[in-house]
C-alpha cells in the first residue's frame, strides 16, 4: 500500500488500485484544504476537511439559511416530543440562540422571497410563518405527514406529505394536491431548482430509490436511480443538484448535473441534509450535528 498524508498527518489507505484510491481522513483535522500526498508526491489531489459547527441540535431534514448568511436549526424530537425549543439560530462562530417555541415536531424549513421562514410540522400537518421577532402564524393546515417545503419563483409554496402527495399552497393559503408519489417509510424532502422546478426524494422499503422532478405542471419524472436513502438536497449556483444518501457503504453527499454521472463530493455518515451559505460554503447536517465546510460555493437563488 502507498503511504499516504493529509498534510502532514498520515492516513490510513482503505482501498487502492491503478486508478482509485480510498483513505481514511485523520481524526483531529481543522476545517480546511489540505494537500494530499502519495507515495511521497505532493500535489496528487487536495481535500476540503470539515468541522462541527454546532452540536445538541435534531435534524430530520436540511438545515436553512436565512438571506443574511445567518444558520437556523431544528430541535425535532421524537414523534408527539414537546421541546423547549423548535428552533435555533446559529451565528458564524456555531453558537446557537432559541428562536422559535411551541412548535411540535419541526421538521422542514424554507424561506420565502419575503425572508420570512417557514416551518414545517409532521405532527400537526401545519406549515408555520415566522417574523424576525420569533411570532408565529400557521399559514396551511391538513397536509398530512408534512414533510419538506419549498417555494417556486411566483412564491407558491409547496409540501410534501410523507404518504404520497407534495400540496401547492397558493394566494389566499389554498391548498391543492400537486402530484404523486410512491409514499416514504420516512420523509419527503423537497428543493426548488433554476428551471422553476422542484426536486424530490422519497426513501421506502425498496433496496434503491430515486430522485423526482416535477415541473410546474406536476408532471413527475424521476432523473437520477440507485440511491439507497436519498434524503435532504440543496442546489448550488450553478444550478446542480446535491443529494445526501445515507446508507452504509455509500453514505454522502452526491452531486448530479445534467448530462453527468453522479459523483460523490463528501463521503461522510448517517447525514441527512445540507444547505448552502448565502456567503459562500456548505454546512451538512446528521441527526444531532451540523458540520461545515469553506469550500467556494454559493446557493442559486430566483433574485
Amino acid at each position: 500500500m502507498p503511504e499516504v498524508r493529509v498534510g502532514d498527518t498520515p492516513a490510513r489507505v482503505l482501498m487502492a488500485s491503478e486508478s482509485r484510491l480510498s483513505v481514511e481522513v485523520p481524526a483531529g483535522l481543522a476545517r480546511g484544504r489540505y494537500e494530499v500526498q502519495v507515495g511521497g508526491v505532493e500535489g496528487a489531489a487536495s481535500l476540503d476537511v470539515g468541522a462541527p459547527l454546532v452540536t445538541g441540535v435534531h435534524q430530520v431534514d436540511s438545515p436553512a439559511f436565512g438571506p443574511d448568511g445567518t444558520l437556523y436549526v431544528t430541535f425535532s424530537g421524537t414523534r408527539g416530543q414537546r421541546v423547549p425549543v423548535s428552533v435555533f439560530r446559529v451565528g458564524p462562530d456555531g453558537e446557537k440562540a432559541p428562536f422559535l417555541t411551541g412548535i411540535a415536531n419541526a421538521t422542514s424549513m424554507a424561506f420565502d422571497a419575503g425572508g420570512a421562514l417557514h416551518v414545517t410540522s409532521r405532527l400537526d400537518g401545519c406549515v408555520y410563518r415566522a417574523d424576525e421577532t420569533g411570532r408565529l402564524e400557521v399559514v396551511a393546515r391538513e397536509l398530512g405527514t408534512a414533510c419538506g417545503i419549498a417555494f417556486g419563483s411566483d412564491g407558491t409554496m409547496f409540501v410534501g406529505d410523507r404518504s404520497g402527495t407534495v400540496f401547492r399552497i397558493g394566494s389566499a393559503s389554498r391548498v391543492v394536491p400537486f402530484a404523486s408519489l410512491p409514499p416514504s417509510l420516512a420523509a419527503f424532502h423537497l428543493a426548488a431548482g433554476p428551471a422553476d422546478e422542484l426536486f424530490v426524494t422519497a426513501p421506502t422499503m425498496a433496496t434503491r430509490d430515486g430522485v423526482y422532478r416535477i415541473d410546474r405542471q406536476g408532471v413527475v419524472v424521476k432523473v437520477a436511480d440507485g440511491f439507497g436513502r436519498p434524503q435532504g438536497m440543496a442546489v448550488d449556483a450553478e444550478g446542480a443538484l446535491y443529494v445526501v444518501d445515507a446508507v452504509a457503504g455509500g453514505a454522502g453527499l452526491y452531486r448530479l448535473r445534467s448530462g453527468a454521472r453522479r459523483e460523490l463530493v463528501l463521503a461522510a455518515p448517517a447525514l441527512v441534509g445540507a444547505a448552502f451559505d448565502p456567503r459562500g460554503g456548505l454546512v451538512v447536517a446528521s441527526n444531532d450535528t451540523v458540520y461545515r465546510l469553506d469550500v467556494a460555493l454559493r446557493p442559486w437563488s430566483f433574485a
